[in-house]
């Protein structure tokens, strides 16, 4: 008669003692879930958003720092291709058509073949700030005169639509030459600035996210079935 009241305190403190064990690995198991959420949803935001290319053009302004005084704004203008290597860092290709100006003595029409590395400071965010630097080649209209070149140059781009983005950029050229004014003089090569509001087109995320999530989801599941060889083991 007494074994039977002892046995049933034993089930009872085992049970007492099992509840706060399961209810802490069910909380283990629940932020593990919620992490992973968060990390797929974070690692794929930048696919929705952007995409791994893109095809951009842009509308602007250019102005030369030369020998002449009294230099003018004039027309500019752009089309590129970007491609993303990380969600931070890509390469661009852009051709460039410009005018280089001083007022009632020089206007000159340019272009330039440009290649970039970029990095994009908040890739998962709609609104970014971006920066850029590379080389090219420069030329006058018709390959005249042309001279390789270095730029580099900062913007902001906020994403208005799915795989649609706006942005306003500035870049700064120094030319490997002095007679881009078709003067030489002074003691330093002739440079120019551009500014720019373009537009961003991208493509080819919708792919990238589903090899991600398909790469995660093998992850996962290997992680689980080493989980349970350990345990069986």
């Amino acid at each position: 008669m007494i074994a039977q009241p002892i046995c049933i305190a034993r089930k009872t403190l085992l049970v007492l003692f099992l509840i706060p064990i399961l209810g802490y690995a069910q909380d283990e198991a629940s932020e593990t879930n919620n992490e992973v959420k968060i990390i797929n949803a974070y690692k794929t935001e930048f696919f929705d958003l952007r995409g791994t290319n893109a095809f951009d053009v842009a509308l602007g302004t250019s102005v030369i720092n030369g020998d002449f005084v009294d230099p003018m704004f004039e027309i500019y203008s752009h089309i590129g291709y970007k491609r993303s290597i990380t969600p931070h860092f890509g390469i661009d290709i852009g051709y460039h058509k410009f005018n280089l100006a001083f007022i009632d003595i020089y206007n000159e029409g340019f272009m330039s073949f440009d290649f970039n590395l970029e990095l994009t400071v908040l890739p998962h965010n709609k609104f970014s700030p971006f920066v850029f630097a590379g080389a090219g080649l420069n030329a006058s209209n018709h390959f005249k005169e042309t001279a390789n070149k270095f730029q580099g140059g900062a913007g902001l781009e906020y994403i208005v639509s799915e795989n649609i983005g706006v942005k306003l950029y500035t870049d700064y050229n120094y030319v490997l030459s002095d007679t881009l004014d078709g003067l030489e003089a002074g003691d330093s090569d002739d440079t120019y600035f551009r500014l720019a509001l373009g537009v961003n087109f991208y493509f080819g995320g919708s792919k990238m996210k589903s090899k991600k999530l398909k790469d995660q989801a093998t992850v996962i599941d290997s992680n689980l079935l080493n989980d349970e060889y350990y345990i069986k083991k």
